[in-house]
């Protein structure tokens, strides 16, 4: 590649911070508030308009409650979705056989409710703003360069917690890291959408009282016949669509209820080979994405009971991203501690959704299920050898098949939680995270409402 000689320049420090998380999504929007405490100076750099990340584009919150029915994820987690519900703008955990749970939330009142916290915390948020680099010296992160249009400055941190989603900050501070299965081989991701004027009366008629037809992959009929509902299945729909010439790109109907009546939002369409840490290839995607969209519509139109008069309502300001980088940290989680449902001594959460391989090929996915709940251990926060960084959210360390699990939005808030929680321990207690008492963390992770089996 062609380069040129940047000239040395002296970058102004806009501000030094005791905690600073970087990404303000679900794992985000926790660290920072579980950070905030004992006068600390907490900040919060996101590269978008609002807060949120991927609990902002459609998507259920899948996996509060456990194989067993039982809830395992609260804390913080669920404060927050309680103070949606007080608003009408989250359903209650509703069981499902393939997801554990799944939980409706309102995208516009999450990033209301997450700046309000925010506010209320005395956490310091900067948006429009991207992470550049990482400020490290030795073997220590001590802040980050960020740009915007303010031009190109550093923030000091004490501690950083990275929650980008692609282990940004892990990256660029020289972490090991991996990217997908064996082959490089990453989960595609998905651009959703939202259908208005549909009649989900008739779809929940078809599909309970025609099984036989409109076939829903393990998922028993009654399951929809009240109440929200997530779709996964009608396979002779879709392969009447491929005979009839129409391009569908994955093997699966999968459809969600929304909040309003009418209300659906589309899990459909699926861009092989995108990297979400390569701008030309996650620009592929998006525009890729979005041209399926209107095929994946007029499908739904013609072949799905209660689609006929639907038209397409929104569509997520950005791709969900399933896999990308996750850093090797002083553990990795393997899908053999999932499916054994494997306990660890320093757990800071625990989870229970199933191992979900979107495959990187092809439109179909394989799920695995544990036969109750499984633990994720600090271990798994804490990079090898970079003191002063935590990593929280679906770059957290496990390999490809443990992300398949882990990368739910439920799992990540607590993953979030646990990694601000041990950043303020650690500047309390005078040590870095990878030397904080792990038993104080989990302590306190108990007397705050987390749930930790």
């Amino acid at each position: 590649m062609k380069t040129i000689k940047e000239p040395a320049r002296d970058i102004p420090v806009r501000a030094e911070a005791d905690v600073l998380v970087v990404g303000g999504g679900p794992a985000g929007i926790m660290a920072a508030e579980a950070a905030t405490g004992d006068g600390l100076r907490v900040m919060l750099v996101e590269s978008r308009g609002f807060l949120g990340g991927n609990l902002t584009i459609g998507l259920p919150i899948l996996g509060f409650l456990g194989r067993k029915g039982n809830q395992i994820i609260e804390g913080s987690a669920q404060r927050f979705i309680d103070r949606l519900r007080a608003r009408g703008a989250a359903s209650e955990h509703r069981p499902c056989k393939n997801h554990m749970s799944l939980t409706i939330i309102d995208e516009e009142e999450v990033k209301r409710t997450a700046l309000e916290i925010m506010e209320e915390k005395g956490v310091e948020v900067l948006l429009y703003t991207f992470f550049a680099d990482a400020i490290r010296e030795g073997d220590a992160v001590k802040g980050v360069i960020i740009e915007s249009k303010a031009g190109r400055e550093a923030i000091l941190a004490k501690t950083v917690i990275d929650c980008t989603g692609d282990g940004d900050v892990a990256f660029r501070a020289g972490v090991e890291c991996c990217k997908g299965d064996a082959e490089g081989g990453m989960q595609p991701p998905t651009l959703m959408f939202c259908m208005k004027g549909v009649d989900v009366q008739r779809l929940r008629d078809a599909i309970v009282g025609h099984p036989d037809v409109y076939d829903m992959d393990v998922m028993p009929p009654e399951q929809f016949r009240t109440g929200k509902f997530i779709t996964v299945g009608l396979r002779t729909q879709i392969r009447q669509a491929q005979a009839a010439g129409y391009r569908i790109p994955v093997a699966r109907t999968i459809l969600i209820t929304g909040l309003a009546d009418d209300e659906i939002w589309v899990n459909m369409t699926r861009v092989n080979g995108v990297d979400s840490t390569r701008p030309e290839s996650y620009t592929y995607g998006e525009i890729e994405g979005r041209k399926q969209i209107y095929e994946i519509a007029h499908y739904l139109r013609e072949f799905v009971p209660g689609f006929a008069d639907a038209r397409i309502e929104k569509v997520a300001p950005f791709m969900g991203i399933r896999e990308s980088r996750v850093i090797v940290g002083r553990y990795v989680l393997t899908a053999e501690d999932i499916i054994a449902c494997r306990r660890f001594g320093d757990a800071i959460a625990v989870a229970g959704y199933p191992v979900d391989i979107h495959h990187a090929k092809g439109g179909d996915c394989t799920m695995h299920f544990c036969d109750d709940s499984y633990d994720i251990p600090y271990r798994c926060l804490l990079p090898e050898r970079v003191a002063g960084l935590l990593v929280a959210g679906r770059c957290s360390s496990m390999n490809h098949e443990a992300m398949a699990s882990t990368r739910v939005m439920s799992t990540c808030m607590a993953l979030g939680e646990a990694a601000g929680r041990a950043a303020r321990l650690a500047l309390k207690a005078g040590v870095q995270p990878a030397d904080l008492d792990v038993e104080a963390l989990r302590a306190e992770l108990r007397a705050t409402g987390a749930y930790l089996g």
